[in-house]
Parts: structure tokens; sequence; C-alpha cells
């Protein structure tokens, strides 16, 4: 029986979030350059994403590129660049066809215009599709997200139109980028990396995570659904004891 068959499809995690790593690596076990292995990473999105559509998964965001990223050398950071912009524009109809909307969040007006431009019209282009949300975290620091969500909470109590006393968890998750989407139940990391690099920091409070030895551009959706799997085995008790839940 593969994990596929093994899914309780009543019990899936609503939104899914990855954090994608070991693309460098896997390029530099196969003697090639960097770039190389985002390129095949590619693939392993495409896979991934038709993946969490065919089970019925509502939310996939993915870690593509964080605020870290830009200290890379800059021949790196430019590839990346222009394969996120080609992979946008060859991908639009595709996410159409399936159903697929479009999303993104990080600091998106520090990308080339380029990729800003593209971005948009393709989110424009799948802004009605249903079946599943995929977010691309671009330019993305959960620190960010968090110091930007408090600013505007600052700035609207300044000028008058929030009381202190109205502060609360509900009201500063509104002012996150997230705001639209469930918090993720399940948070799958590959490359063996036992981290979560400033991913969604806030919203993974109670996630479940998963790390695997696998790198990125070998991960495809039978990963995914073992991961599925190996997260429908836990039991998530949010602070109550197993009793509780019984």
């Amino acid at each position: 029986m593969d994990f596929k068959d093994q899914i309780d499809i009543n019990r899936l995690p609503e939104h899914i979030a990855i954090i994608m790593d070991g693309n460098g690596r896997w390029a530099k076990n196969q003697g090639k350059f960097r770039v190389f292995g985002h390129e095949s990473g590619v693939l392993s999105v495409k896979d991934i994403v038709e993946g969490c559509v065919e089970i019925g998964v509502k939310y996939l965001t993915v870690y593509a590129f964080s605020t870290e990223n830009w200290n890379r050398p800059i021949e790196e950071v430019n590839a990346l660049m222009e394969l996120l912009i080609s992979t946008i524009n060859q991908e639009a109809e595709t996410l159409n066809k399936n159903n697929i909307k479009l999303n993104a969040i990080g600091d998106l007006k520090s990308l080339p215009q380029k990729c800003i431009d593209d971005l948009a019209a393709a989110m424009d282009k799948t802004k009605a599709n249903t079946k599943c949300t995929l977010t691309l975290a671009l330019s993305y620091s959960a620190k960010w997200e968090i110091v930007e969500a408090a600013r505007k909470i600052a700035e609207q109590v300044k000028d008058g139109k929030l009381a202190i006393n109205q502060v609360d968890e509900q009201l500063f998750a509104s002012q996150l980028t997230t705001v639209n989407m469930p918090d993720p139940e399940l948070m799958i990391r590959t490359s063996g990396e036992h981290r979560i690099s400033n991913y969604l920091l806030w919203q993974m409070a109670y996630t479940e995570l998963y790390f695997t030895e696998t790198l990125w551009p070998d991960f495809r959706r039978e990963h995914l659904y073992e991961a599925i799997v190996d997260y429908q085995k836990r039991e998530r008790r949010f602070g109550k004891i197993s009793e509780q839940l019984n």
C-alpha cells in the first residue's frame, strides 16, 4: 500500500507550508552550478502542487526566497529572479486550467520591477480560482512581517483609529500578510535541516513540524503523502490532555 492510500481524506491539513531546502547541495552533488538545483526544484514545486490538488489540500505556501537570500552571491540572486519570472510566465495558464489561485507574501516591493509586474498579472489572472491557493513567500521574513504588523497597529493607535485595549491576538493576526488564509497545520522542511528559518513564526505556533533528509529537487508527491500520513498519526492537543480530546 502506498502512502496516498493510507491518507484519511477527512483529516487532511487544510494548509501545508514548505521550506524548499537543498537545491544547492543537490546541484553540487551532481557537479553542477547551484542554479541547476533551483531549476530542478521548480519540477518539484509543480509535482507537489498537483499532489495537493489531487487529494484536496486547500492551501500550499512555499518559502521561495527569504530576505536573507539577498545576501547570496549576486549571480545566484539574479539567476533566481530570472527563474522566478520565467516560471510565473510559463505556469500562469496551467494554474488557471487547474483552478489554482496564485498568491504572494513578503516585501514584494523589494523585488525587481519585472518580477513585481509579472507576479501581479498572474495573481490577477488566477484570482477567481477556488480549488487551491498557492502562496509564494518572496523576499519574506517572519520578523519583518511581525514588525510591519506592529507598525500598522501603532499608526492606527497614534491616529486615534484604534484604542490600546482593542489590540489582541485576533487584531494582530488581521494585520499579517496571511490574513486571508488559515494557519498551517503542517510544515515540511527538506534536506535534513531542523529549523524554521524565520518562516511564518506567528502562524506556526501550533503547526506540526516534519523534517526529511530528502533534498528538494528529489521531493515528489509520494514524499508529500508520507508527511501527511505522519501528520495524521499525531495527536494535536492545543494545550489540552488526551482524555479531553477523546
